[in-house]
């Protein structure tokens, strides 16, 4: 009966675990084959086990050689024992010997039930690591459970554990112990304490995911979130665009008197909202995305993609925003590189870009290196210390300088060009009445 006392005791301890039969099958077969190489050694390789769990059956069979002298007892079985079971066995042939779990003792199935508990364990780890790994980027609800100074840890209903490190914590974020919160899973990793899973409430696509809870029409398909970029706590501008011509976009996501909206503002801490309707047009999307702040004229460049968005004086600072916040989500939200100048500094310094890419003498890979860095114009490359240029791959001394003659060299002939047009163009042509005076005196 030590069999099925032995299934019935594990089996209790699994259920309590929430492990299934073909688990725990496994497991008392992995038991056993650990209590064999505890007591006959880690090289044998000829114990097999297997578990009846219906019949509540262990069985441990070892495979023997029938020889005439035996050197070694655990692989081998003398002819005259073997032909009491068998009695047409032959010296060479092979010999199964049926083991009994009550040969391994009572200390040694105590130790099998430790090694299970671990067993059970590391299943158990294994388990909530593959299910949270498959819900990377869902939103968790959970209660707050302990709250350190770099971290907070928050437990689900389901008894998982999350994480919430203080950088991946809205800036305004205030808990208490027991508060219900909110996060997107970012992460899930394997450590000594178990699975980690990481959650967040700063990054872009928890706003993604709530606009997808509080929206219909986004999970529905009509309406498609295009871009997301955050300044958490403090601003986000969202893109959104509608499949269906009756359904404004815009609209939708706001909702009746903002209550979808407010929803989500209520979650993030008034996280102010800027939701753009998109459009393929990027002169469009660029001053929506802009907003509050409206350009009076853009300058787009598509190729590198670059923008010089001008404005009434008053407007930039609107435009550009708190710590250049504003400028920055736009620019973010639209990829494209966006300069904010006033009216009056462009109209009074308007001058032609020299591009760098228009200088003669200058290597395409340099020039592709440098707009990485955004460095495109003449100005934009004599403005940056050298020191920074130095740092950018393939840039030596000697290159540096080189690049830095051309240019200065490029400059003088543009401003030489440029001085010479406005000569031509300030010239002032005789006046009509002049003109008609001379034919008359002729």
């Amino acid at each position: 009966m030590i069999n099925k006392d032995i299934i019935e005791a594990f089996s209790m301890l699994a259920k309590e675990k929430n492990i299934d039969r073909t688990n725990l099958s496994t497991i008392i077969e992995d038991i056993f084959m650990a209590l064999i190489y505890k007591k006959y050694g880690e090289e044998r390789e000829n114990f097999s086990v297997i578990v009846n769990m219906e019949k509540g059956e262990i069985e441990i069979y070892q495979e023997m050689t029938v020889v005439n002298t035996v050197t070694d007892p655990v692989t081998e079985i003398h002819i005259d024992e073997a032909v009491k079971e068998y009695d047409d066995l032959e010296i060479g042939d092979a010999y199964v010997n049926i083991l009994s779990p009550e040969s391994f003792g009572r200390r040694l199935i105590n130790t099998a039930k430790q090694y299970m508990v671990q067993k059970i364990r590391d299943i158990e780890r294994q388990s909530v690591f593959d299910e949270f790994s498959s819900k990377i980027g869902e939103i968790v609800v959970g209660n707050v459970h302990q709250i350190q100074r770099d971290q907070i840890f928050i437990h689900a209903a389901n008894g998982a554990e999350f994480i919430m490190p203080k950088n991946e914590q809205l800036p305004n974020d205030r808990f208490r112990r027991g508060e219900t919160i909110r996060g997107i899973i970012t992460n899930v990793e394997i450590s000594s304490r178990g699975p980690e899973i990481i959650i967040s409430r700063s990054d872009d696509f928890f706003l993604k995911r709530l606009f997808e809870k509080e929206i219909p029409e986004i999970e529905d398909e009509i309406i498609e979130v295009k871009a997301v970029r955050r300044t958490p706590g403090d601003r986000s501008k969202i893109v959104v665009y509608s499949s269906d011509r009756r359904v404004d976009a815009v609209g939708a996501c706001v909702g009746m008197r903002g209550s979808r909206i407010q929803s989500i503002v209520r979650e993030l801490n008034g996280e102010k909202i800027d939701i753009i309707n998109w459009s393929d047009k990027p002169e469009i999307l660029i001053s929506r995305a802009l907003a509050p702040a409206k350009p009076i004229n853009l300058y787009i460049d598509e190729e590198r993609p670059y923008v010089v968005a001008v404005f009434e004086d008053e407007e930039l600072p609107i435009a550009i925003g708190r710590n250049g916040q504003n400028i920055k989500l736009a620019s973010s939200v639209t990829e494209y590189t966006i300069d904010a100048v006033k009216k009056s500094e462009y109209e009074g310094e308007q001058e032609e870009a020299l591009y760098l890419d228009e200088i003669e003498g200058i290597a395409k890979k340099y020039i592709e290196v440098l707009a990485k860095s955004e460095i495109y114009t003449s100005e934009d490359f004599l403005s940056t210390a050298k020191a920074d240029i130095l740092t950018l791959k393939g840039f030596g001394e000697k290159t540096v300088d080189k690049i830095t003659a051309i240019i200065l060299e490029a400059v003088a002939n543009h401003e030489t060009k440029s001085t010479e047009k406005e000569e031509v163009d300030t010239k002032t042509p005789e006046s009509e009445e002049s003109i008609l005076e001379e034919v008359d005196n002729n």
